[in-house]
């Protein structure tokens, strides 16, 4: 069952009051820029809750930055208030699955050397098209294209941390509430876009998410 993306509207999920998003959670990725994915645990972070838009909406590239990477990801969106969560649960937990792109400015990433900044700006995570409700996540093809080019093509299969360890481990630090929402990490073929580019992040059983990039004056 499909349920529209429209947080906080009467009968839809209330908006988010964090998104959590894991790192290297796909060892391609990891090695793509020359570090090693953290097998003991999943390294989370925040963006936060004003990155968030709808598909169709325009990702703004901010003039801070001069070098902006698509991320083609799986968001898990939670269904219920839930603190310290047991594993086996995880499905529980959620109102369903998404498709998202964890847009990164890529040069303040790394200058900053803390990831706030430069996942957080706004409209920095699309998400969409829907949330499929029922779906087994565990073998999903996710494809990003941009400009109708494939640049990633990898599976969720290959996670380094599945998504109900990612559900127990976020819900250990954070009491997550109805409409928050987990980003599950991106495979590798990461890259950069420009103005005027589209970027379109496809998941088997769900969906394709497609924004494009735009630079205000």
């Amino acid at each position: 069952m499909r349920r529209e993306i429209a947080f906080g509207s009467a009968g839809a999920p209330p908006a988010p009051s964090k998104i959590v998003a894991v790192g290297r959670n796909y060892r391609e990725h990891a090695a793509e820029f020359g570090s090693v994915a953290p097998e003991d645990e999943p390294m989370l972070f925040l963006k936060a809750p004003s990155a968030l838009i709808r598909a169709g909406e325009a990702i703004v590239l901010p003039p801070e930055s001069q070098r902006v990477d698509y991320e083609g990801e799986l968001a898990l969106v939670i269904g219920r208030r839930i603190k310290s969560w047991p594993q086996e649960r995880w499905l529980e937990a959620l109102a369903g699955v998404c498709c998202a792109n964890d847009v990164t400015a890529r040069d303040l990433q790394r200058a900053d050397g803390q990831w706030a900044r430069a996942k957080g700006f706004d409209t920095f995570c699309p998400l969409g098209p829907w949330i499929e409700t029922e779906l087994d996540v565990s073998d999903l093809s996710l494809v990003t294209r941009r400009d109708g080019e494939v640049v990633q093509d990898g599976t969720t299969a290959d996670m380094v941390h599945d998504v109900a360890t990612l559900v127990a481990h976020a819900s250990q630090a954070f009491t997550l509430l109805p409409g928050d929402v987990i980003l599950t990490g991106t495979p590798a073929g990461v890259g950069p876009v420009v103005s005027g580019q589209r970027v379109e992040v496809e998941i088997e059983g769900i969906g394709t998410l497609s924004n494009p990039f735009i630079r205000r004056d």
